[in-house]
């Protein structure tokens, strides 16, 4: 063959691939505008003392978590997530309304606290809501409900709730699982409930317990009705499913829950809002009770590690992920929707039961060798990095290449980053906390956030600035950790927040001691 025979088919070779390389860029850009186009559903899966070494992809050895590792293996692994705050009320606070639960007195409540979130502001299903979307909110909830002038109604319609503050539809665990009431509320009314046995709440024995409904067991008198397991501490008043409970509550018999099977009923209830929604954009906040006390999981994964119920419990967990992933395969919905993992806060062990969990409380003691924390100190209650840095990942597959981010993020900058994603306007003074990281949640910011607060109850406050921390002096508290004095670390060099610095960097430590309080005192982290 001559060479212009040779010349000729490579000339001929040569339009064929940029042909192939015209077709193939418009079907990668039509792929892409489509992606765009179609708004994507939003999935928040939240667990509850879920922290960062409790899952395999963020090091767990002795809990297999397959589902929740498959998640992180598709989507975007946060090696510096965050909740807003080190225990529970706070960090959903935030996560729905894009304000520090500190700036509205809001911290874990009782039983019976009436709503925190005012009805009044925008928050997350709201701006959902506004753009066109299915808001559904399936279980755990301990936001309050009802009103603050009035004691709830359990009997009636239970209200105002999710229902009131932009959620479509809602079944949930009212307060928490070591909680009364141990009913289920769907929309506005308790499932089950016999009129006949009419349902009571409250702080005391003598003001829940009426004629014509089942009185329970005090915990307090009668420690022998704890049969499941007894409590530790604080949680022995009414005795539910062999279980001692905050708070006290007569009647609703026939309405109460069965410890073991929560998960399956909420994922049940959320598959239900996912097949109902498929043709329609949707957010769904699934808020599970696991891994958080009483740990009660369903038989068929007990003894699924060697950590005790807290480490079956957990399995139990991935189980639900992994249920929901599918479902929205089996709807076709997967690569379209945003699932987000996440934790409300970092893990605690002996919470109030004697559930065989509580000798795992760090790698150095523990006869399983697993500290739920990971290399980070502290955990729940603790203003250390183990008290909000919690699994966070954001699966995609229509936008984010999976990977693994070491930019700073927080779950309450979701409100902010979402209004740009679904072109939503957000109104001067709402959301004052929430700043937009959409291009860190997407990984196109390897940064994220320049400072960041973090919360621990009423105890301590501290402020993330890179890869130091400034934790403020504060009251010290036997169970809550950190001295009473300023404390200053370099995470990166010393993540174990075991090295304090302030003597060594003070003018450091005084320029993160002076935006701490100017932020604190101030309206808002957007200030």
């Amino acid at each position: 063959m001559g060479r212009g025979m040779n010349t000729i088919i490579n000339e001929v070779m040569k339009r064929k691939a940029k042909l192939f390389g015209a077709v193939a860029g418009i079907w990668f850009w039509a792929a892409g505008s489509w992606a765009e186009s179609v708004p994507p559903n939003v999935v928040i899966i939240y667990g509850d003392d879920v922290g960062y070494g409790d899952v395999g992809a963020y090091g767990s050895e002795l809990i297999p978590t397959p589902h929740i590792d498959q998640l992180a293996a598709e989507g975007l692994r946060f090696t510096d997530g965050h909740c807003s705050a080190a225990t529970c009320t706070p960090s959903r606070y935030s996560l729905l309304t894009g304000i520090h639960g500190f700036r509205d007195g809001v911290s874990i409540l009782p039983p019976n606290a009436p709503l925190s979130i005012s009805t009044e502001i925008l928050t997350l299903p709201k701006l959902f809501q506004q753009a066109g979307y299915e808001t559904g909110v399936v279980g755990k909830w301990h936001l309050g409900i009802g009103q603050a002038e009035t004691p709830t109604d359990w009997n009636g319609a239970v209200k105002p709730g999710p229902l009131e503050i932009g959620f479509v539809s809602s079944f949930l665990l009212p307060s928490t699982n070591d909680r009364v009431p141990c009913v289920y509320l769907d929309g506005h009314y308790v499932v089950g409930l016999d009129p006949k046995d009419p349902l009571f709440v409250g702080r005391t024995p003598e003001e829940v317990n009426r004629p014509g409904s089942t009185v329970y067991p005090d915990g307090r008198q009668d420690r022998s009705a704890m049969t499941y397991y007894p409590s530790t501490h604080g949680h022995n008043n009414s005795v539910i499913n062999g279980i001692g409970r905050i708070g006290y509550m007569a009647g609703g018999k026939s309405a109460l829950w069965d410890d073991e099977t929560m998960a399956d009923r909420f994922v049940d209830e959320a598959k239900a809002f996912i097949a109902r929604n498929k043709s329609r954009p949707f957010f769904l906040y699934f808020a599970s009770q696991d891994i958080h006390v009483p740990r009660a999981p369903h038989p068929r994964f007990q003894g699924a590690t060697t950590l005790g119920k807290r480490g079956d419990a957990m399995v139990q967990f991935d189980w639900s992920t992994g249920a929901i992933m599918e479902a929205l395969e089996e709807h076709g919905l997967a690569d379209n929707t945003i699932v987000i993992f996440s934790s409300d806060n970092g893990p605690v062990y002996d919470d109030g039961y004697e559930d065989g969990t509580s000798v795992f409380t760090s790698a150095e003691e523990a006869d399983g060798g697993h500290d739920g924390s990971g290399i980070f100190r502290g955990g729940k209650y603790q203003i250390y990095e183990g008290g909000t840095r919690v699994p966070f990942i954001i699966r995609w597959p229509a936008r984010i290449k999976p990977g693994v981010s070491d930019a700073l993020v927080n779950q309450i900058d979701f409100l902010t980053s979402f209004s740009r994603l679904l072109k939503q306007d957000l109104p001067a003074g709402e959301a004052r906390d929430s700043r937009d990281t959409l291009d860190a949640f997407l990984g196109e910011d390897s940064v994220g956030l320049p400072y960041m607060v973090e919360e621990a109850g009423p105890w301590r406050r501290a402020l993330r600035e890179g890869d130091w921390k400034y934790i403020a002096a504060g009251k010290a508290h036997p169970r809550r950790g950190a001295p009473a004095h300023a404390t200053l670390y370099n995470l990166k060099s010393d993540p174990g927040e075991e090295n304090n610095l302030i003597e060594e960097y003070p003018e450091k430590a005084a320029s993160m001691e002076k935006r701490l309080k100017e932020l604190l005192e101030g309206p808002g982290v957007r200030f």
